[in-house]
């Protein structure tokens, strides 16, 4: 089965069987649920929804059905056409509207396709809304509007240089800084939406800029995750080049990650701790991360001070718990950076030009500026089960037997040692635990992943 129904939207493959993949008829049945939620939360059936997407080759597709589906439903459409992820968010309190649906299957390969639901705050669904939706969507007295009642669609093509207006306005993008280091860099947009706004974004900072894969076609010319073994295209060009650094960002742009000037990767984990790092230099305040992100943004925040919290992985949960902490930054160890002078949700385009604003006043180059932080390696892994095992019980044994260590029991076990930690996850869709460990090494990272992977299988009996 390739159609995922989640709190935080829909996705799949497209084509194939209705309920089974991505197809039109399952668009139409969500988006229609998506509107009836937020005509239920509203009290009105007098809606403004904002709808964007990536650049991904099923995108116009999907697009029309969406479109078409809320106006059917008599709602006032603001269409965005091609813009990222945290732009649509931006967009939707830009125009007050009622939410947003943007059309990305963000990290995803090309096949895939995916309605991601935003509320009032241009903020994705909590828990409880996205289940609300998902019961609607098997509610079969579902009403559409009459001709007179019908919605309309406003064109908004300014949604991506408004985002870059947006963030060049913020107090702790140093322009100034920027510009007078010239940095000369590669950027691997994975020809999608970011080959529009994040070469834009580069030159206003004064960057000299080597596009590659920056056509938005959709054709995405390498894996789109950006994970190293994705990246060795750009890695040869920025050392081919003498660029000061590549950038690279995911098909819907709320991923980052960075690339040395040795070609290294500076590694995506620590794009959130270097920002991190240059906010709290500039305001003290607390950090967030989720669980499985790496420790090196405890440390870094307890080097300036502050006081560093950790959340249940997923965008909602980082959010929820900023919110509730105050923190200046937060964000994901998989290159999300959410910074909330600007919004409440993960954006490349704030990544980048905070990111240079730090490296700018430090005067050092990416591979001295890694130098600086915490040397730690991650190992992901996982185990899977068979659907008769019970995935609670087992983590609970886990829990029981270190019982004396830290542990963190909010998603899953988390153990904390001294010099390491581990995190065990259940899916929520197959019988698997996800088995995330960092140490300082590579190699005690895999042995503490194999160690409980052993005794995992030992409790179930494997």
């Amino acid at each position: 089965m390739t159609l995922i129904k989640s709190i935080s939207g829909i996705r799949g493959t497209i084509g194939g069987t209705i309920g089974d993949n991505l197809t039109p008829l399952d668009i139409v049945k969500f988006t229609t649920a998506y509107a009836r939620f937020i005509a239920k939360q509203k009290g009105s059936n007098q809606l403004k929804i904002i709808v964007g997407r990536d650049a991904r080759i099923s995108g116009p597709m999907v697009e029309q059905l969406v479109l078409g589906t809320l106006t059917g439903c008599g709602a006032e459409v603001v269409h965005l056409g091609l813009c990222t992820t945290p732009g649509t968010e931006l967009a939707v309190t830009y125009h007050q509207a009622d939410g947003g649906i943007i059309i990305t299957a963000s990290h995803n390969p090309r096949q895939w396709n995916a309605l991601k639901l935003l509320n009032a705050r241009g903020e994705f669904l909590s828990d409880a809304d996205g289940k609300r939706v998902l019961a609607l969507a098997d509610d079969e007295t579902t009403h559409y509007a009459s001709v007179d009642t019908l919605g309309h669609i406003t064109e908004d093509a300014d949604c991506n240089a408004r985002h870059i207006q947006q963030v060049l306005s913020l107090a702790q993008v140093d322009t100034d800084a920027v510009r007078k280091r010239r940095f000369k860099v590669v950027v691997d947009a994975v020809n999608s939406v970011g080959g529009i706004v994040i070469p834009d974004l580069l030159r206003a900072l004064g960057c000299e800029v080597i596009e590659l894969n920056c056509a938005p076609t959709g054709e995405f010319a390498h894996n789109p995750e950006p994970l190293p073994e994705n990246l060795t295209e750009i890695s040869a060009a920025v050392v081919r080049e003498g660029a000061d650094l590549g950038v690279v960002v995911d098909p819907d742009v709320d991923r980052l990650a960075f690339v040395s000037e040795d070609g290294s990767m500076f590694v995506e984990e620590y794009t959130l701790v270097a920002v991190a790092d240059y906010i709290l230099s500039q305001t003290r305040g607390a950090t967030v991360s989720n669980l499985s992100s790496s420790r090196a943004l405890r440390d870094v925040t307890e080097r300036h001070g502050c006081h560093y919290y950790a959340s249940a992985v997923g965008e909602v949960n980082v959010v929820a718990k900023m919110k509730e902490v105050g923190a200046v930054i937060g964000g994901e160890g998989n290159g999300g950076v959410i910074y909330p002078e600007l919004h409440y949700g993960r954006d490349a385009l704030v990544g980048v030009a905070l990111f240079l604003s730090h490296l700018a006043h430090t005067g050092l180059s990416m591979t001295a500026l890694r130098r600086t932080y915490p040397a730690y390696f991650a190992s992901k892994n996982k185990i899977e089960l068979t659907p008769a095992i019970d995935v609670d019980k087992v983590l609970r044994e886990i829990k029981a037997r270190y019982a004396n260590e830290q542990v963190n029991d909010t998603d899953g076990v988390k153990i904390d040692f001294a010099e390491s930690w581990v995190h065990l996850r259940k899916s929520n869709t197959e019988p698997i635990i996800r088995v995330y460990t960092e140490a300082h090494t590579m190699e005690e990272a895999d042995q503490l992943a194999q160690r409980f992977i052993g005794e995992i299988r030992s409790i179930c009996g494997l």
